[in-house]
């Protein structure tokens, strides 16, 4: 009888374990504040050294909570993803594993962001960057995976980089990113923030990371748009299915 509700509760299981993380991640954000400014005071004095002590303290068993909360979440991602047959995602932001510095899947505003700062190596996978597109209507699996196999026995250290849509093609890629442990970064639509341009801007953010290559299935104007930037920037453009290659 539970049956209807069953994706749901797991989700929220393995979402308890990731809100805690980013709760603990948060505090130690504060505490390597703290000790940045103790460290700047230090003036020689005991009662100086022993604050920076005990926030160091503060900051070992911070990392080790968070370690333990991942390695829970990471636990029950694995259940939920064998009971539903779907990767568990957070709804917003980036699921990281400190402990194996892998991220599953990164939010790219996380990953522009330390992009910028230069600072979280964990958000930043090296290797050359492939664009994957395609409609929400573009179900070809094989096609896709055939296509991305291709591209991944040549760049073996590839990333993937997509759209993140809900279905279709980007979905797909996902998946396959997903079953051969290849790094992905979203580039969701900032509905909120662009409106009815949000595909468009989404298009442009991704381009800046200037992929090797971008990969096109069928789909509607927004994977045309990327394909002709693209073309613009002298970036490589590969057609396949429905006319494509």
């Amino acid at each position: 009888r539970l049956e209807p509700d069953l994706g749901d509760l797991l989700w929220s299981t393995v979402n308890l374990f990731h809100r805690a993380v980013e709760r603990i991640e948060r505090e130690l954000d504060d505490n390597e504040q703290a000790q940045r400014r103790s460290q700047r005071e230090q003036d020689g004095g005991e009662v100086k050294s022993v604050e920076l002590e005990r926030l160091t303290a503060e900051g070992q068993t911070l990392l080790e909570r968070r370690d333990a909360f991942e390695l829970m979440r990471d636990q029950a991602a694995e259940h939920y993803e064998r009971h539903t047959g779907s990767s568990w995602r957070p709804r917003g932001g980036s699921m990281v594993n400190h402990r194996n510095l892998t991220s599953a899947m990164i939010d790219s505003r996380d990953f522009l962001a330390a992009k910028k700062r230069s600072e979280n190596e964990v958000l930043l996978p090296p290797g050359p960057k492939i664009t994957v597109t395609g409609g929400l209507d573009f179900n070809d699996h094989r096609l896709i995976w055939a296509k991305l196999d291709q591209v991944r026995a040549k760049h073996p250290d590839m990333v993937l980089l997509h759209g993140g849509s809900p279905k279709g093609a980007e979905r797909i890629a996902a998946r396959w990113a997903d079953h051969r442990k290849v790094p992905q970064i979203a580039f969701k639509p900032d509905w909120t923030k662009h409106a009815k341009a949000a595909p468009f801007k989404r298009n442009d953010a991704m381009l800046e990371i200037l992929p090797i290559g971008v990969i096109v299935f069928p789909g509607t104007g927004i994977q045309e748009n990327l394909a002709d930037k693209a073309r613009k920037l002298g970036i490589p453009v590969w057609r396949f299915g429905a006319g494509g290659a």
